[in-house]
């Protein structure tokens, strides 16, 4: 008489159990359906912005374009905030006497989406707007393209013009999928 273990015995009685599907038990099936199914992660991201630097300020038409690697699978909204609503002096913003100790700017955003044609989406935005924060949607489009932003400095307020000294805004540009 053998003498079998539980590991043993139980491979025996799943395979006394076991059948394979012959052509016999399929003969009458004339179509089958299979989920299959899987997942892709919603992602945005962008590229690095380098500092832009305009140098001497008294000069009038300055202006600054660069192009910035974004890249957004899902629709998205893209908020942009200026921290100081301008160019400010980085002492004393409200200037002194009849010297102005801010620079107004504008701020242009110029992006391809895909919806799944490609259209450009444009907007601009003068500084004073972009304290409380610019937002630009991508209508429901994807952007793969990268985009363009491009700032032009205005006229000082001041009778006098600026006053003297450095000068500095920093801008946060947020992109947020849907």
């Amino acid at each position: 008489m053998a003498r079998f273990g539980a590991g043993a015995a139980l491979m025996l009685l799943s395979a006394a159990f076991a059948t394979a599907a012959s052509a016999k038990d399929i003969q009458n099936v004339r179509s089958l359906d299979i989920a299959v199914s899987g997942a892709i992660r919603a992602h945005c991201a962008m590229g690095n912005i380098g500092n832009m630097d305009f140098g001497n300020l008294e000069r009038r038409g300055l202006g600054a374009e660069t192009q910035v690697a974004l890249d957004c699978n899902v629709p998205f909204t893209m908020t942009i905030k200026g921290a100081r609503g301008g160019l400010a002096h980085t002492t004393m913003p409200n200037g002194q006497g009849p010297y102005s100790g801010m620079l107004p700017y504008s701020l242009a955003v110029e992006m391809p989406v895909r919806f799944p044609a490609q259209q450009t989406i444009s907007r601009s935005f003068n500084s004073r707007q972009l304290l409380s924060g610019g937002v630009i949607s991508s209508n429901g489009g994807i952007a793969t393209d990268g985009m363009r932003l491009s700032v032009d400095l205005g006229q000082p307020s001041g009778e006098a013009g600026l006053l003297a000294g450095d000068y500095s805004e920093t801008i946060t540009i947020t992109v947020s999928p849907l």
